[in-house]
């Protein structure tokens, strides 16, 4: 996420509300802002890219046009897969 307005209580109340909407439905992985940059992150999982950009666009951050965002689609290197190794 990049800041394109100024933040304010009641959008961050709002996004607030978001992660917690994604993480009881089990999708949030992990969010922050970044410490040495503008913006931050936000990490969830989705079935597919159209669910991906319907979870992203119903954020308030980007809803109400507070900040923009870049989709990335991730391949998981874990245990399981030997880290891609």
């Amino acid at each position: 996420m990049e800041d394109k307005n100024p933040l304010n209580p009641r959008i961050i109340a709002l996004h607030i509300e978001h992660l917690r909407y994604l993480d009881m439905h089990d999708h949030l992985i992990l969010c922050g802002p970044f410490k040495d940059h503008s913006g931050g992150m936000v990490i969830f999982k989705a079935q597919s890219k159209e669910e991906a950009e319907t979870l992203a666009k119903h954020d308030p951050f980007i809803a109400e046009g507070y900040k923009t965002y870049v989709l990335r689609t991730i391949e998981l290197a874990d245990a399981s897969n030997g880290y891609l190794g």
